[in-house]
């Protein structure tokens, strides 16, 4: 069985994803069709164009890996639990302070700005510094 499906693979794979992207354009160009019109006054768009509009948005806001975890990036996370582990507890209180000084309310609206300063002393590191040290 494994050697009819390693050979198809190769037909179905890109079959697949060439019918993912003609399902999601249509989608968009009815979307779009729809509702941009009475909304915005603009013109209706063709299947191609909607095609375009889906690879560029793809382009500049990525390939949806799906949101992080407790929010900010992960590469940022990394960042800030290094800062944090280096910092006296004077200095992570001060910085503590003028964050909550910067954020203006914001931190009582939601999970995710509301997080616990104690959270980034004990998280990990990032594995490729300590790789390099």
């Amino acid at each position: 069985m494994k050697p009819f499906f390693y050979k198809r693979r190769f037909i179905f794979i890109p079959l697949g994803i060439i019918t993912c992207l003609a399902v999601i354009s249509f989608a968009v160009m009815q979307l779009w069709n729809a509702l941009l019109p009475d909304i915005l006054h603009v013109t209706t768009i063709t299947y191609w164009q909607a095609l375009g509009i889906f690879i560029l948005c793809k382009i500049l806001f990525g390939f949806g890996k799906g949101g992080p975890k407790g929010g900010g990036a992960p590469w940022m996370r990394g960042r800030m639990a290094e800062r944090f582990k280096n910092m006296s507890p004077e200095d992570r209180e001060k910085f503590r302070a003028q964050w909550e000084d910067r954020m203006c309310g914001w931190k009582d609206r939601g999970s995710r700005f509301n997080r616990h300063w104690d959270d980034f002393k004990n998280a990990p590191v990032n594995d490729e510094k300590k790789a390099e040290e």
